[in-house]
């Protein structure tokens, strides 16, 4: 399994980023890591590991990029406002410098993406925001609304990265076209945000599917069985 470690300079980030890479060829997937992870989490947790069979056979190939977290939803030390200014900072990175690099690497329209806890809140979000340029969205063990991390902050950067709040008024066709699994489990302490998030589809006619597991808990085990079961959808 090839991979690949690659270190940039960001001009949204006005910094470098990390990211490893897994696979020679195959179709785009960005896993997004958990809350403060690095770009290096999935691979110390195995969650590569367990789909090495997808990424050796050239079915996906797998983007694991840093996130800016202690900048922005996690940055107590800054006030919500910078904080959630710099939440749109990493946005912009996504959609107008890695996504555009990964569509051109690839030779495709549109990317999947994923995440586990946290991960699967910037997986969603993004997804929602841009449904133009995602096809497939996975998420385990995620919760969606962030309200909770700016106390009583709240502005319109707020509402539309919000997925409960913005969701319900989106109109872009393409989230009809999109593949999308909610992963969580009875233990799970984010199920009930993994419900409410699937009546919100459901009431726009999403097409989705909310896979609720009578095992596990909120933990890499359940999500390494998940992973490679979604990406075989693909």
């Amino acid at each position: 399994m090839q991979e690949r470690y690659l270190k940039y300079y960001s001009h949204h980030l006005g910094a470098d980023n990390e990211m490893l890479v897994f696979g020679n060829w195959g179709y785009p997937v960005i896993v997004f890591p958990t809350t403060m992870g690095r770009y290096h989490e999935a691979k110390d947790f195995k969650l590569i590991e367990s789909a090495r069979g997808q990424i050796e056979s050239g079915k996906v190939k797998i983007y694991c990029p840093d996130s800016i977290d202690k900048h922005s939803w996690y940055g107590k030390h800054l006030h919500p406002s910078e904080r959630i200014q710099n939440h749109g900072y990493y946005d912009q990175y996504l959609n107008e410098e890695l996504i555009p690099a990964i569509l051109s690497e690839c030779n495709v329209s549109k990317v999947a993406v994923a995440g586990c806890s946290f991960g699967g809140y910037h997986a969603a979000n993004f997804a929602f925001r841009h449904p133009e340029k995602v096809s497939h969205l996975y998420t385990m063990g995620a919760a969606f609304d962030i309200r909770s991390f700016l106390g009583d902050y709240y502005d319109e950067n707020v509402f539309y990265n919000n997925p409960p709040n913005y969701l319900p008024n989106a109109t872009d066709p393409n989230l009809w076209k999109m593949e999308i699994i909610l992963g969580t489990c009875n233990a799970d302490f984010c199920k009930p945000d993994n419900e409410n998030l699937s009546k919100i589809l459901a009431h726009k006619n999403i097409n989705h599917w909310l896979d609720i597991r009578w095992h596990g808990t909120h933990d890499w085990d359940i999500w390494r069985e998940m992973f490679p079961e979604y990406l075989n959808k693909i």
